[in-house]
Order: structure tokens, then C-alpha cells, then sequence
């Protein structure tokens, strides 16, 4: 048994050594593709479509016993350090440092980046508009709570564009420098995270004061600092301010998610498989909302989400923010446009984006 063991940790050292040539070999080859982009005088550093074809063909090939996410993931760090050797991205992020938009950014970029925080998230998109990020990155919507009406605002007045989207499974956790639950005095945490833990607040710490701060990251700050309080954040905050794990996973919906955006100045070429979202104002009179649809189904594209908001340009005029399958280029989704455009007053694509990979 003893010599099995050895001979199977040889074969994983000689794995190891392979495995590190080879990456060594394709940092090498980035290094060559940012001399010959330099060469022909090409800025795009970042392919948000090809990393997004590169996993999608990860996943493809991936015969297990890995999972697919736990594969792009690998991936995911290998092009994001590859990336580094030619520039070190900054993106910014709802901050503070700890939230769950920092995690969706190292999710969608890799480690190898520069993460700065932002305070709301009208400064995430100021901060990218003004060049001193790269891209940024803003919740949209959750699963369990609804929109973030706050993004959606922004985009109205913003020329940046949505490059990608990030997917990510929300799993809330009681934090805090107590030995147990029975010592939290008080629970810190964003009023959605509240929300999406009501349930396992009202069986388990019904009688707890419970505080409503900026972000869970705060919260996570303020329960270092005070005896007897607990947060509801994630893990990232839990390594970020010193707290202990009281109760994993207490959000009262499993499949939890909520779903960022990635925003930047360029408009992406197709990847494949890809996302539209686009912003439509119309005129408040019978049988407007029809008028907007009916290009969208008439060119068979599959709406995956509506939204409206107040114009802000008078009384009881809206904005619709529409996500469809399908680019912006492809012809079914541009002849459904150019209807839109004659229907509409205003018809603004926000961007084309490849879909969450994983």
C-alpha cells in the first residue's frame, strides 16, 4: 500500500512539472501575441469574447472528475495572470472591500487584477467613464429581491457600454467575533441581505436588534469592532475583517443568485452566444408596450428580461430596459432594431456581451 503511495505522488510531481511547463509555455506565447499587437498598432488588450469562447471550449472538452466551473475557473486564473504580464486591469467595484460585487469582479477577471472600491454605484460608472479603470462592475438584479433600480438609472445618462455579465450564487453567513449564536447581540447587514435571510432571522435571532448599513462589507467591519454583534456577508468579508463563521448559509432561498454587470467604453464583436440589452423610451399612449414587443417577436428573439423606470423627463414617462438573446449584428436582431427605432422615441443599445459562461 505504502509503495502505491509513492508511485501515485511520483506520477502527480510528474504531472505538476508538465503542468508548469506548459503554462510557463503560454504566458510565453501571451507575451508574443502583446509584442505583435503592439506591432500592428492594437490597444485591445482584453477579448472579453474570445476569454468567453476559450471557456465555453474548456468546458466542452472537460471529461471530469472536475466539475465545468471548477475547470473555467482554473482557466479563468491562467488568462487573467497571462493578462498581467501584458497590463494589470483596474476595476472598480461596489465597495467597500469584502462585497459580494468585489467577488463577481475575481470572478470575471481573475485575481490578477486590481480591484478598487467604489462608494456608490454612480462612481463605479464615473470612475470607468473617466479612464482611471478599465471596467467596472454593478449589481442588476437578484434572483430573490428584484432589480437594483439604482444600475438602471445610470445607464440612462452613461455612454459606457455592458461588456459582460457575471452570475453569482449568493450564500449569506452569520459573522462575528462571538463564540456562538447565543452571544449576537445585534445583527449589521444590507436591508436586501436582511431580506433574503427573513426567515432564518425570525426562527433563530427573532428577538435581535437588526441594523441596516451600506453594504455587507460594512457590516462585517462594524461587528469587528463591537462586542456582541454579528453580520450577515460573505466569506471574502469574513477574511477581509478577522470574524469567525457562526452559521453558514442561512439565506432563505437556495438558488440565492444575483447577477452583475461588466461596464466599459468598448462595444464588443459577437461571441457565439451572446446578450443584448437595450433601452427604449416611447410615448405614453395606448398600445405603446405592444409596439416595442412586437418587433421582438415578429424576428423570433427571446425576450429575457423587461424593466421600467421613470423617465424623469415628465410625468408618468418611462424607459424600458430590454435583455434579448442574440448581438446587436446578428440580422435578425438588427431588422428587430430598425423596427424598434420606428416605433420608439429613443432606442439605445446598451451592448452585446457574451453570456455568463458559468
Amino acid at each position: 500500500m505504502a509503495d502505491k503511495l509513492l508511485q501515485l505522488r511520483d506520477r502527480i510531481d510528474a504531472l505538476d512539472e508538465k503542468i508548469q511547463a506548459l503554462i510557463t509555455e503560454r504566458a510565453k506565447v501571451a507575451e508574443e501575441v502583446a509584442v505583435a499587437k503592439q506591432e500592428v498598432g492594437n490597444t485591445v488588450f482584453y477579448r472579453a469574447e474570445r476569454e468567453a469562447q476559450v471557456l465555453r471550449n474548456v468546458m466542452e472538452r472537460n471529461e471530469g472528475p472536475l466539475s465545468n466551473e471548477e475547470m473555467a475557473r482554473l482557466f479563468r486564473e491562467i488568462m487573467s495572470a497571462c493578462l498581467a504580464l501584458e497590463r494589470v486591469m483596474k476595476i472598480a467595484f461596489l465597495g467597500p472591500e469584502g462585497t459580494f460585487t468585489q467577488t463577481a469582479a475575481l470572478k470575471h477577471f481573475g485575481h490578477s487584477v486590481k480591484t478598487l472600491a467604489m462608494t456608490t454605484i454612480g462612481d463605479v460608472f464615473r470612475e470607468v467613464e473617466s479612464g482611471q479603470s478599465s471596467y467596472g462592475v454593478v449589481p442588476v438584479e437578484n434572483s430573490t429581491e428584484g432589480v437594483v433600480n439604482h444600475t438602471l438609472d445610470e445607464f440612462m445618462k452613461s455612454s459606457l457600454n455592458i461588456c459582460g455579465e457575471v452570475e453569482l450564487r449568493i450564500h449569506h453567513n452569520l459573522l462575528g467575533k462571538v463564540e456562538s449564536i447565543r452571544d449576537v447581540k445585534k445583527v449589521y447587514s444590507h436591508r436586501q441581505s436582511l431580506a433574503q435571510c427573513r426567515k432564518w432571522l425570525d426562527t433563530n435571532l427573532n428577538n435581535i436588534e437588526q441594523i441596516d448599513v451600506s453594504s455587507n462589507a460594512e457590516a462585517a467591519r462594524l461587528a469587528s469592532e463591537e462586542e456582541g454583534a454579528a453580520a450577515i456577508a460573505g466569506e471574502t468579508a469574513a477574511d477581509i475583517y478577522g470574524l469567525r463563521l457562526i452559521e453558514s448559509s442561512i439565506e432563505d432561498e437556495p438558488d440565492n443568485t444575483t447577477r452583475f454587470l461588466i461596464i466599459g467604453e468598448r462595444q464588443l464583436p459577437t461571441s457565439g452566444i451572446d446578450k443584448t440589452s437595450l433601452l427604449i423610451s416611447t410615448n405614453n399612449k395606448s398600445g405603446a408596450l405592444h409596439a416595442i414587443l412586437e418587433p421582438l417577436a415578429k424576428n423570433k428573439i427571446s425576450m429575457t428580461r423587461i424593466e421600467s423606470r421613470p423617465s424623469r423627463q415628465g410625468m408618468w414617462n418611462y424607459v424600458f430596459f430590454i435583455d434579448i438573446e442574440g448581438h446587436a449584428a446578428d440580422d435578425n436582431v438588427k431588422k428587430a432594431i430598425s423596427e424598434l427605432e420606428e416605433a420608439a422615441s429613443v432606442v439605445k443599445v446598451l451592448g452585446s456581451y457574451p453570456k455568463a459562461v458559468l
